[in-house]
């Protein structure tokens, strides 16, 4: 498993050995947002950097997770449609949302890392 990518958005990004990126989104979010009780998944399509790409529903509020860099949606997690849950449970695992092909490979190594990332996270918390 190579290291971890983050986005301000809350999205982890794992590049696999293809070259093909795995998205979900963090524990942080899934805790915010609550029990998942629904992901609508993105069509298998390129989406530009920013694009709401797919849906997670919670007992509390539906948000958004984004395309974190441009890029063609390869596969989609399946599980996900009955287990819903998996994104609490495991978000950094088996809860992951989809897999896609970059534009730009070199791309993902410009977005946050988990030092980066945790301190996004306390600043959020402090302010």
């Amino acid at each position: 498993m190579s290291e971890l990518r983050f986005t301000e958005d809350h999205e982890w990004l794992r590049t696999e050995a293809d070259g093909s990126v795995t998205v979900g989104i963090t524990a942080f979010a899934q805790n915010a947002l609550g029990d998942v009780v629904f992901v609508q998944l993105p069509e298998l399509q390129s989406y530009d950097k920013g694009a709401e790409a797919a849906t997670v529903e919670s007992v509390k509020a539906a948000s958004g997770v984004y395309m974190p860099l441009d890029g063609e949606v390869l596969e989609v997690n399946p599980a996900l449609d009955s287990s819903p849950e998996l994104v609490n449970e495991d978000p950094l695992g088996e809860g992951w949302f989809f897999r896609f092909q970059p534009t730009d490979a070199q791309a993902v190594a410009n977005l946050l890392d988990q030092d980066a990332y945790d301190r996004l996270i306390k600043a959020n918390a402090e302010a």
